[in-house]
């Protein structure tokens, strides 16, 4: 029998919205509180989304939480980790998991020290595209994975957000900020990598800001804006994952698989829907059509039109894998397994030479159609 857990929020910044709104998709999960440093926004979002405003310290100590998510910045995330694993609650953070192998580590050890368990974002990859091309590979479509290439580019984040400034210092960068939802993806699909390369670079030491309320404003750059890595997989393929804050315009595919029976294309996998294309022994590409994975149904008006948001199915699959005694597909394993593939690409980088890794993880079990369905209310 399974029970309804418990949630509480630490950090209630622009990311918290998507959390408080997709949560009433989800069964056997209630945010019951949130905090934060600053306790008008936790008192705004609580406001807002019918939960209870809590300082930080009785947040921790509220005996109706059972999991709290951490969505602090990334150069917080492991000392509040650690301290909601202290306070005796499970941790689902936001990525990247930590900023260092050693901080991710310690992490584990103090939890498995307390018994409770931790999970992390991205949880993209649960989406509909992204497992139904898993089942594809899964199923030999593609025959065995040999390569592939990952490209995402833009010109920046100064462009659009109210305070873009930790985007570009270390613990950041397209790397760390966009690089979890790509390695996520690549680990769902192929499996662990055993050793990278990169080169790295800047194309500015400042960055300017162009959007409200600071345009304007000049910040500095002390993070690589442009990286370009080749990462070499357990399974012996090889896969080219450029991230550039650096670049206009672009007509790169998301992501690419190549088999020994044909390639595929796979969309964005900072998002759970989108078109998947596929080409055999033939090399014409065609659309696949799209299977019915509840992840893959648009549920959302954005500015580019309807699109497929369950940010939280992560979440819900952790509370679910609690209930169960399962593993969490969002789990600490594969998630420092991300941390240790994305921070050697930076010291690849840094050094100009190949890192091989010291972690490595299983893939997750697939989502399909059935076990999608059994997360959602």
């Amino acid at each position: 029998m399974t029970r309804e857990i418990g949630i509480g929020i630490i950090g209630c910044g622009n990311i918290s919205t998507t959390y408080f709104s997709r949560a009433p998709l989800f069964k056997d999960l209630k945010i019951v509180a949130c905090a934060d440093m600053n306790l008008s926004a936790a008192e705004a979002k609580a406001t807002e989304f019918g939960a209870k405003a809590q300082t930080v310290d009785d947040l921790l100590a509220n005996d109706d939480i059972d999991i709290i998510v951490n969505l602090t910045i990334p150069d917080a995330h492991y000392r509040v980790s650690r301290a909601i694993l202290e306070a005796g609650k499970n941790v689902y953070s936001e990525k990247p998991l930590v900023l260092t192998l050693k901080e991710g580590e310690d992490l584990r050890a103090v939890a498995k020290a307390s018994g409770k368990a931790v999970g992390c974002a991205p949880d993209t990859f649960l989406g509909g595209s992204h497992q139904q091309a898993r089942k594809m590979i899964d199923d030999g479509t593609l025959g065995r994975i040999t390569s592939g290439t990952c490209a995402f580019m833009s010109p920046g984040m100064e462009m659009w957000h109210p305070n873009p400034d930790f985007f570009f210092l270390p613990g950041a960068g397209p790397m760390l900020d966009m690089g979890p939802y790509y390695i996520a993806n690549l680990i769902n699909l192929i499996g662990p990598v055993k050793r990278v390369a990169a080169v790295t670079s800047m194309a500015s030491e400042t960055r300017t800001i162009t959007s409200q309320p600071r345009a304007g404003e000049v910040i500095p750059v002390k993070t690589p804006t442009n990286i370009h890595a080749l990462l070499e997989f357990e399974n012996g393929a090889t896969v080219t994952v450029t991230v550039s804050w650096d670049v206009w315009a672009n007509k790169h595919s998301n992501m690419e698989l190549y088999g020994t029976e044909g390639s595929l294309i796979v969309p964005d996998p900072n998002f759970f829907g989108g078109a998947l294309e596929f080409a055999g022994r033939d090399r014409t590409f065609n659309p696949v059509e799209a299977w019915a994975h509840p992840f893959g149904a648009d549920n959302q008006e954005t500015p580019r039109g309807p699109r497929a948001n369950y940010r939280m199915a992560g979440l819900a699959d952790m509370v679910a894998a609690i209930n169960k005694g399962r593993d969490i597909r969002c789990s600490l394993d594969r998630a420092l397994h991300g941390v240790d593939v994305m921070t050697a690409i930076l010291t690849s980088g840094e050094e100009a030479t190949f890192q091989t890794l010291t972690t490595t993880c299983k893939q997750p079990e697939a989502l399909g159609i059935e076990e999608a369905k059994a997360l959602l209310k």
